[in-house]
């Protein structure tokens, strides 16, 4: 029987300057070469230079749905950087610890809660330091110590740091070379108790390879965006740098402007012109993008914005993703708002619900919010290739000849929907103000034309709510235990699911794309045989569960499992949780079997 290894996670961490943030680029690279589905999460702290960093990686035969639980393997190239991490890198007794001797620790003396399984000092630094002559080749050596003790991926990591090293010179790519090797022999010199060897990939197929910052980008290029404006902001940067890379190879273009309110503006003036738009920020920059979002509601233009969240209040913390900015898309909007908000579970899933928000966005004529996080936008993920012919591109409705006859910009009509019409159309002038206004657009300050407006920018919007394919449900049907998850962290929950009915507790999970307006009628016939459950978020509020409950009748027996961010949950726990719940159902029947007998 193989002792292969199935999925491995991997977590390392280090000072900035080590490279360990380039050791999990240079892995996940080789291993999408070589066919392997894995993830990789990278962790900074809000330093501008210096500092901790970290990366957590995991390799998978089957598709992985979240960057994994408590690591197999933990890497320390010194201690007060890797326990700054706390819950990110989490040890426990089956871990394998590896960690420069230089750092003075004996082995059965870690400074951990935890005694691992394996523990193993190697003199790092110091290989480091004979190989390549630079104690810089750390992560290079750790790279070859992965590969010799997990027989990953050797030929293609080599491939990728001839390829990284190569426009600095023979000479370093040569010292790298030795670095690597010197990390193989050591492996080999120094087996594990506990074999740590993965199974090849079940195809040896190359996988794409790339990040939820980078798949938004190529998506909206996708989807047919012409104009982004945006201003830097951690961590959704990323979006512009590629949008600016690329754009312009498809007519599009890009413009960073001096703040947020500036960008969002440009977006909304792009879209009047007729133009597919997109900006992106992090929560503060969502906060000064709201008045001009309110504009673009009330002259129903399309646009689609995305917040790539961060922990909060204020600067909070700008490098580590949350789920903790539901109220400011569904709340943050002055006068009577109603904006569709999405959200993706994954890097790949990324890709469809951004061409999704352009959709929605131009099919109603409404600013789109999608929701991204901290996490979710700069890990990066091997996956198959996707089929871009399953994807429907939607225009936005506008005008025929007739109807610029005597054109009526906001006309009523029965879906609420009213033609569009852009600059250079003959006859469909209008005006477009944040002011209230008639049907023709112009201002208005009575209070029945105010009213049948915000009722039609409202029943435009209804139909979404009837759109069942924007929810993912698994499980058993009639299930008495039911979770709800979203975004990143629908990955734990899915995986925790699995995992619990395998073992036959009876569940069922709700994972929605589509966040608001929330569809009453999806999530009652989801609960509708729900005893016991939770919403499982990364926020200290559970703000999607008190939003739920605003609408819906949440079962007294689903609760919310809520944490702030940076306190990852791991598929194990919440597998332990829905066990629990199973128990409690169990006893909560045995009165009623009694009295049946």
């Amino acid at each position: 029987m193989s002792t292969e290894r199935q999925d491995l996670t991997i977590g390392m961490a280090g000072s900035g300057g080590d490279g360990v943030v380039s050791a999990g680029d240079s892995l996940i690279t080789a291993l999408a070469l070589e066919g392997y589905y894995a993830i990789v999460a990278k962790s900074f702290g809000s330093q501008i230079r210096g500092g901790e960093s970290s990366f957590r990686l995991r390799v998978s035969t089957e598709e992985a749905l979240n960057i994994g639980g408590t690591l197999d393997i933990a890497v320390a190239l010194n201690w007060e950087d890797f326990l700054r991490f706390g819950s990110e890198l989490p040890v426990d007794g089956t871990s394998t610890v590896i960690y420069d001797e230089k750092t003075g620790v004996a082995p059965d003396k870690v400074p951990l809660a935890v005694q691992p399984a394996q523990v193993v000092a190697v003199p790092i630094e110091a290989m480091a330091k004979e190989h390549a002559g630079t104690e810089k080749a750390k992560n290079t050596i750790v790279l070859g110590l992965m590969a010799g003790w997990c027989g990953l991926a050797r030929a293609s990591i080599v491939a990728g740091l001839r390829k990284r090293f190569s426009k600095k010179g023979p000479e370093l790519v040569a010292a790298n070379e030795r670095a690597f090797e010197a990390g193989i022999l050591f492996a080999e010199a120094h087996p594990l108790r506990q074999s740590l060897a993965m199974a090849p990939p079940a195809e040896k197929r190359a996988k794409l390879l790339t990040d939820g910052n980078e798949i938004v980008g190529a998506a909206a290029i996708f989807a047919g965006c012409e104009f982004f404006a945006g201003y830097p902001i951690t961590p959704s940067t990323e979006v512009m740098q590629f949008m600016t890379r690329e754009i312009w190879k498809y007519g599009g273009a890009v413009v960073q402007f001096e703040d947020e309110i500036a960008s969002v503006g440009a977006c909304v003036g792009a879209s009047f012109a007729g133009k597919k738009v997109m900006t992106v920020s992090s929560g503060p920059g969502m906060s000064l993008k709201s008045e001009i979002l309110g504009l673009a509601t009330i002259a129903e233009l399309p646009l689609v914005a995305v917040d790539v969240q961060r922990g909060g209040p204020s600067t909070g913390l700008p490098t580590k993703g949350e789920q903790s900015d539901v109220f400011q898309a569904i709340f943050s909007a002055h006068g009577d708002v109603l904006r569709p908000v999405l959200a993706a579970r994954s890097v790949r899933d990324l890709f469809g619900v951004t061409v999704e928000a352009f959709n929605i966005a131009e099919q109603y004529q409404t600013p789109v919010i999608l929701l991204s996080d901290g996490e979710l936008g700069q890990r990066k993920e091997t996956f198959d290739p996707i089929d871009t012919s399953q994807f429907r591109l939607v225009e936005r409705r506008r005008p025929f000849d007739k109807e610029l006859d005597g054109y009526v910009r906001f006309r009523l009509t029965e879906s609420g929907i009213s033609p569009l019409s852009q600059p250079g159309m003959k006859g469909g002038n209008y005006l477009a103000s944040g002011i209230e206004h008639n049907e023709a657009g112009a201002p208005t300050a009575k209070g029945e034309v105010h009213a049948r407006m915000n009722e039609k920018r409202f029943k435009k919007l209804l139909p979404l709510k009837a759109r069942r394919d924007l929810f993912h449900i698994e499980g058993d049907a009639d299930a008495p235990i039911g979770i709800v998850s979203w975004g990143s962290v629908a990955g734990v929950a899915l995986e925790a699911l699995r995992m619990a009915r395998k073992q036959g507790v009876r569940a069922k999970l709700l994972v929605p794309t589509l966040i608001y307006p929330v569809p009453e009628d999806v999530y009652q016939d989801f609960f509708a045989s729900v005893e016991r459950g939770f919403v499982l978020e990364q926020s200290h509020q559970g703000q999607f569960y008190r939003v739920l409950r605003m609408f819906v009748d949440v079962p007294r027996g689903v609760t919310s499992i809520a944490r702030s961010g940076s306190n990852p949950f791991l598929p194990k726990e919440v597998a332990f949780k829905l066990r629990d719940l199973a128990r409690e159902v169990q006893q909560a029947l045995a009165p009623e079997l009694q009295a049946q007998e």
